[in-house]
């Protein structure tokens, strides 16, 4: 039971932190994408020269989202360990023990994934756009939003939820009542 409610947890919040880090980098990679809407070599470029890789580095870990991905292979872990104890209850210690070994040996091919993250960024950012966005996350107010990131997003996601509740609510009730005039009973 412990382990479930952990990866509900954990999962729950592996979910929040990349919709943090999503919800940080969409707009400015919208902007950029309609800057660049008329320049196709900046979309389909699929090489990258060692500088716009590393000024798309330092934005990334400027704004801390690389540590958004940080809990995909705990949680993947804490899945798959739990998926083979319910199979087998019984054998908790020794699929413990497996799970953890195997993911050891996973997590050094996290660079494939901070890779592609780069590729993702540098497709929509300029060398010269990416040390800005660097840039600003070494000022003061960047440093600060990178931090209150993720609580902001939470707290965002949070007041979304409650705002659609309400409006659903009120949908409910105003189409129930306009049927009802209408001479339909719901």
């Amino acid at each position: 039971m412990t382990r479930s409610i952990h990866s509900c947890l954990t999962g729950g919040l592996a979910a929040v932190t990349l919709a943090a880090s999503l919800a940080f980098a969409a707009p400015a990679m919208a902007q950029t994408q309609n800057q660049n809407s008329g320049n196709a070599a900046a979309g389909d470029q699929e090489t990258f020269t060692k500088e716009h890789l590393a000024a798309a580095r330092a934005a990334i870990e400027g704004g801390n989202a690389f540590r958004s991905f940080d809990d995909i292979l705990p949680v993947i872990a804490d899945k798959t360990r739990t998926l083979f104890i319910r199979t087998n209850p019984s054998a908790t210690k020794v699929i413990d023990e497996v799970t953890n070994e195997v993911a050891l040996k996973l997590a050094n091919r996290r660079p494939e994934l901070d890779r592609t993250i780069m590729e993702v960024w540098a497709r929509r950012f300029s060398t010269e756009e990416l040390n800005e966005i660097a840039a600003f996350y070494q000022s003061p107010v960047g440093k600060k939003f990178a931090k209150l990131g993720p609580e902001l997003t939470a707290l965002s996601i949070g007041a979304a939820k409650q705002w659609g509740d309400v409006i659903s609510t009120e949908m409910v009730t105003r189409v129930r009542e306009e049927l009802n005039k209408r001479g339909y009973q719901f």
